[in-house]
């Protein structure tokens, strides 16, 4: 199973467990649950609390409900075990998705593609937040506008904000739109953000630089080919499965930012994406004498997919995304 199904599965399994009895009548179906990569030292791969939701209007503990729903996901082709943890919180564990389910299966195709197109169509000015607003506000009400429109859910309204420190100055002069932008919304909006010379850096010391860069290195791979007479053709590919798994949480991860309004967990994403491109992009491209062949071209078509993740998520935080740097 492709994490990108499972708030599908969830919901599907909330709402069989209502018909069949197992819970209460009153219990809530929810039209769709959040899912989360587990945190580190965590239970799993990825987690849900929405046995808590269903609990709520069902009158019974969170924990009950939640080990109704572990019997039946534990049943689910492509979930390999289901846990509780802690007062009712359901943990996953996955088999690491293929290439082929990552690429043809939509995470890429379809959602990332939409989130490029999406995300540029709410940088129109006639779309932003109200120019009045300080500075960072405006900044993080815009991008939380275009988080929960790729989702098709809420608004951006009552977000409170964290204004710029006065003593960071004018930020967009000293560091330049898009690192000031990145820098606003790499932090919680109740927190201050820190500004860096770390921001200017053309380096891997600078998280701003290597996701941008990665999305360059993408580019350069497919341009490379190019030359080489070959081009992207997605199949298996058995060397890469944190950037697999990275590609595969995106949908997850867009959906939770946009549930809690969070770009900065946008931002952590496009880096742990950006290192995880950067480690394989040596493995793309034929060394030497080498022939281009058919795991050549399915590692370029996943580079591929990852440049396209990564301008996506630049857009959808409003930072251009340069193809050369």
């Amino acid at each position: 199973m492709n994490p990108a199904d499972l708030p599908r599965t969830v919901v599907r399994a909330v709402r069989c467990a209502v018909e069949d009895g197992e819970l209460a009548i009153g219990a809530a179906v929810p039209e769709r649950v959040v899912v989360e990569r587990t945190r580190p030292g965590g239970v799993g791969d990825y987690a849900t609390p929405v046995a808590f939701q269903v609990a709520k209007r069902a009158g019974c503990a969170p924990h009950a409900v939640a080990q109704v729903l572990a019997r039946r996901l534990a049943q689910q082709p492509g979930i390999e075990r289901v846990e509780v943890t802690g007062p009712g919180f359901l943990c996953f564990v996955l088999p690491t998705p293929t290439a082929q389910e990552v690429i043809s299966r939509g995470i890429v195709d379809d959602i990332v593609i939409r989130d490029v197109r999406g995300g540029a169509a709410f940088l129109s000015p006639a779309d932003a937040a109200d120019p009045s607003l300080e500075l960072r506000k405006r900044v993080v009400h815009d991008c939380v506008l275009r988080l929960v429109r790729t989702q098709g859910k809420g608004d951006a309204d009552g977000l409170s904000v964290a204004a710029v420190a006065g003593r960071d100055g004018d930020v967009l002069a000293r560091y330049g739109r898009d690192a000031a932008v990145w820098a606003m919304l790499a932090v919680p909006a109740k927190e201050t953000p820190t500004f860096t010379d770390a921001l200017l850096l053309q380096g891997e010391a600078s998280e701003f630089f290597r996701v941008r860069y990665a999305h360059a290195r993408a580019r350069d791979l497919v341009r490379n080919a190019e030359q080489l007479g070959f081009g992207p053709d997605a199949g298996d590919v058995d060397d890469a499965p944190a950037l697999l798994r990275v590609l595969a949480d995106h949908p997850l991860v867009l959906e939770a930012a946009a549930h809690h309004r969070a770009p900065e967990r946008l931002t952590r994403h496009l880096v742990e994406l950006a290192d995880a491109l950067l480690d394989f992009q040596y493995r793309v491209l034929p060394q030497g004498d080498e022939k281009p062949l058919a795991a050549h071209r399915a590692r370029l078509a996943l580079a591929e997919a990852a440049g396209t993740v990564l301008v996506g998520g630049l857009a959808l935080l409003g930072i251009d995304a340069p193809t050369r740097l």
